[in-house]
């Protein structure tokens, strides 16, 4: 039996459509900049986000891990969201990579405010690191998946301005804030000095993700890529995926937001289960299972012998992500499935 698989939207598979693009793909090498379809879709997305510049690369973690070693010089200081993924899910990135001290700044949900910002901005003193980046996240994956206010960015971009600051966004699902506000992928962008997009989530591309800013930026990055060995030669049949993705699975990703919402208030009727529907504004639904006497590793383990898969989240919470490959009708049955369980 097929199972409902809820782990993440990185679990998808091409679709006939993509795989047929794939085969189609012309190819040059990359490495010497002449493979035509990656430069195609490198036009394509920063005309997208209404920079001059884009550069593939294999994985997210790699485009923030390069955008962030192409923009600092060590010892600088990064400001980020205490529980975003370039401190918690990138291997300690920034310190192995870019030698940056960080500091992580709370936040109720995942939207550090330009408050923060500029009480956390160092004096200068020669004892003391140069606080000199603020990276952001959007959507937050810890959070649930929430949407970062546009108008906050814009102030944390005023005070990133008179403090001489630079701006990294973690843009893996902007795709999914794009749909879910409405406000424009250029608009999300333009406060950021340098940008990574994943294709490998939301929009169902088995691999790659982008970094976007200026040309000035974007060749400097050209050289940090191949430091970290993301040089590739014929990488035109994954760039075609990534075309493919962007052209046809932009738009039904609030299929995936609708079939998010549905899980959610499902799931928090069920007994002994709590979600924060506040969290829930894209495809990302967050569980706490604490009432249920279970850990999250013997609640995953039971709903997989149910046909259902979810992951751990944290001590007491488990997280089901919506995603192309999971339809509304299956979201309907794991939920008659987990409310059929039987709990300790």
């Amino acid at each position: 039996m097929k199972k409902i698989d809820f782990r993440s939207d990185t679990v998808t598979k091409p679709s006939p459509g993509m795989m047929k693009a794939i085969a189609e793909a012309e190819v040059g090498d990359d490495v010497f900049r002449d493979d035509p379809t990656t430069l195609r879709l490198e036009r394509k997305v920063a005309e997208m986000f209404g920079k001059e510049a884009a550069l593939f690369v294999p994985s997210g973690t790699m485009g923030n891990q390069v955008a962030l070693k192409t923009l600092s010089l060590p010892g600088w200081e990064l400001l980020c969201e205490r529980q975003c993924h370039i401190v918690n899910y990138e291997t300690g990135g920034p310190a192995v990579h870019s030698s940056l001290l960080v500091n992580m700044l709370d936040s109720e949900y995942g939207a550090i405010t330009a408050e923060q910002v500029e009480k956390s901005i160092r004096v200068e003193d020669i004892h003391c690191a140069i606080t000199k980046i603020v990276a952001l996240e959007n959507t937050h994956n810890c959070h649930g998946g929430t949407i970062y206010p546009l108008d906050e960015i814009k102030r944390i971009r005023q005070v990133a301005d008179k403090h001489d600051l630079l701006m990294h966004l973690d843009g893996a699902r902007i795709w999914n804030a794009h749909v879910a506000s409405g406000i424009s992928l250029s608009d999300w962008a333009d406060p950021f000095d340098s940008i990574s997009v994943c294709l490998s989530k939301a929009l169902g591309a088995p691999v790659g993700s982008l970094v976007i800013g200026s040309k000035e930026f974007i060749t400097k990055a050209i050289r940090t890529r191949k430091l970290f060995g993301g040089g590739m030669r014929q990488v035109g049949i994954l760039a075609a995926a990534g075309l493919y993705a962007i052209e046809n699975n932009i738009e039904r990703l609030k299929e995936d937001h609708d079939k998010a919402r549905l899980l959610a208030e499902g799931l928090n009727k069920i007994d002994r289960f709590k979600v924060d529907l506040k969290r829930v504004q894209t495809n990302i639904v967050i569980v706490d299972i604490a009432d249920t006497g279970q850990t999250p590793d013997e609640m995953m383990a039971e709903l997989d012998k149910h046909d259902v898969l979810a992951i751990a989240f944290g001590p007491t919470q488990l997280r089901f992500v919506t995603h192309l490959d999971v339809t509304m009708e299956e979201c309907k049955k794991a939920l008659d499935i987990i409310e059929g369980m039987e709990l300790k």
